[in-house]
């Protein structure tokens, strides 16, 4: 992906009076990046699903960006083309490294499958002295599709869906990803733990035990409801029970 252009000439970079630093402090925790990539159905937004939920339990500010979900707003006038996918990937990653500077851990779950695209979202978070890491959802590909959660595979097979990745447009996998996701392997639960154990190594958030009272990080009214049903309480029950069965939430549209 070739960075953006700047078309207007006229503006510069605004500081304010409070910094990073001060937002780092108050926050306990350092903005940071995790981009899940890779196929529809490999794991990526059962994952985001269930780290917000315990990075929320141990009192940690994080948000979700959601494949599905920015097309329903920011993205919604892009398509799938490859020229749509790059501006798709462009927008996110900029939002990232705005909720990065604001001391937001991101997780952004999207298939974003053209490795110049992701490249260039680290690029901009480098450059921001931001942290950005990759995490590949490494499922076999026959895996994804067995779940087909959308039945996006049966209908890109039957050629109702065009450009669809992994199908008849191409996933480039990056080389070097920091965090390996093999839902195929591990439950949900043992890859939560992995990545928070990454997260703490590298002093993005405090080591520590999850604070089990949501009250602490801000009220239990949305947590109760994804509890009760739909693809975030299905993927918290997983984490909290280590079942055996590897769910894969519908959010891929990347």
């Amino acid at each position: 992906m070739t960075p953006a252009s700047q078309k207007a000439t006229n503006v510069t970079w605004q500081e304010g009076l409070v910094s990073r630093q001060d937002r780092y402090q108050i926050l306990r925790q350092k903005g940071a990046t995790i981009w899940f990539t890779g196929l529809s159905g490999s794991g990526k937004s059962t994952i985001a699903i269930a780290l917000e939920r315990a990075l929320f339990r141990r009192g940690k500010l994080s948000y979700r960006l959601d494949g599905d979900n920015v097309r329903l707003g920011i993205n919604k006038n892009l398509g799938f083309s490859e020229a749509d996918r790059t501006e798709n990937i462009r927008r996110i990653g900029e939002v990232a490294k705005l909720f990065g500077d604001a001391g937001t851990i991101s997780l952004s779950a999207f298939i974003s499958p053209y490795a110049a695209d992701r490249d260039e979202v680290r690029r901009l978070h480098e450059d921001a002295d931001l942290r950005f890491v990759f995490g590949l959802g490494a499922s076999p590909p026959t895996e994804a599709e067995r779940r087909d959660p959308k039945g996006l595979y049966k209908r890109a097979r039957a050629g109702e869906i065009r450009n669809f990745t992994g199908i008849d447009d191409p996933y480039e996998a990056p080389a070097n990803p920091e965090i390996h996701l093999r839902t195929d392997r591990l439950t949900v639960k043992e890859e939560v733990s992995a990545i928070i154990g990454y997260l703490e190594r590298h002093g993005i958030i405090e080591s520590g035990q999850p604070d089990e009272s949501p009250s602490r990080a801000g009220g239990s009214v949305s947590a109760e409801r994804a509890e009760r049903g739909g693809s975030a309480g299905d993927a918290e029950r997983s984490a909290d029970l280590g079942d055996s069965e590897r769910r894969a939430a519908t959010g891929d549209a990347g």
